[in-house]
């Protein structure tokens, strides 16, 4: 008979903090490193893998994957896949993935004064600046698609129409306003340092199409 021993089956690692307090039920479905940041670009819409990965410098493939798995368990993500002629799969949020937009305005709006200087080893995508320009742009009654072009891309904003997506990356195939803007006026705008209407008024922002749909 054999003299080894059987070792124990390997635990697990836990993902709960196991208290009946709001807070940490919800850090327990988001409170991984990353999670917060796939639903960043996931706001923005059906993304493919290679396209998250591209769009999250820093994310180990691994990792990536691990994140997903999770947020598919946990209700805040689903996999699908493309018609043809399209043979991949796209992830997108679900209802209560979407809801998370507040939680994320609140980070930016919180994290804001932390973009004064860029540091060498910042990575940037414009459409990183969507939700915290949409929170600057936003307001009761108003609806457009706008679009925004900074000094690091274009994106595009989806104002008080309910869509599924609150923005874009890229170009808008039809925007009511075009807004173009350098890196500076951005991050004061985004921080609530600059108004809208005080940026066009000092020419700091180029408005083009229905300005009036903006209040300006």
């Amino acid at each position: 008979m054999s003299r080894l021993r059987r070792m124990p089956p390997r635990q697990t690692r836990r993902r709960s903090y196991d208290q009946y307090c709001a807070a940490a039920r919800a850090l327990d479905a988001v409170g991984d490193r990353w999670t917060l940041l796939v639903v960043r670009e996931l706001l923005g819409g059906p993304r493919r893998y290679t396209d998250l990965h591209a769009d999250l410098p820093g994310v180990s493939t691994d990792v990536l994957a691990s994140r997903l798995k999770d947020m598919e368990r946990d209700g805040l993500a689903t996999r699908r896949r493309l018609p043809p002629p399209s043979a991949a799969s796209v992830y997108e949020l679900t209802e209560r993935g979407r809801g998370l937009l507040p939680v994320l305005a609140a980070l930016s709006d919180w994290g804001a004064p932390e973009l004064v200087e860029r540091r060498p080893t910042d990575a940037v995508r414009a459409h990183w600046f969507a939700i915290p320009l949409l929170r600057a742009l936003q307001a009761p009654g108003r609806v457009a698609v706008v679009e925004v072009r900074l000094d690091e891309g274009v994106f595009h904003l989806r104002l008080g129409d309910g869509a599924p997506s609150p923005y874009g990356d890229g170009p808008a195939d039809a925007p009511d306003v075009r807004l173009t803007l350098d890196t500076d006026t951005r991050t004061a705008l985004a921080a609530g340092a600059l108004t809208l209407a005080e940026g066009v008024s000092a020419g700091q922002i180029k408005v083009e199409g229905d300005a009036a749909l903006l209040g300006v």
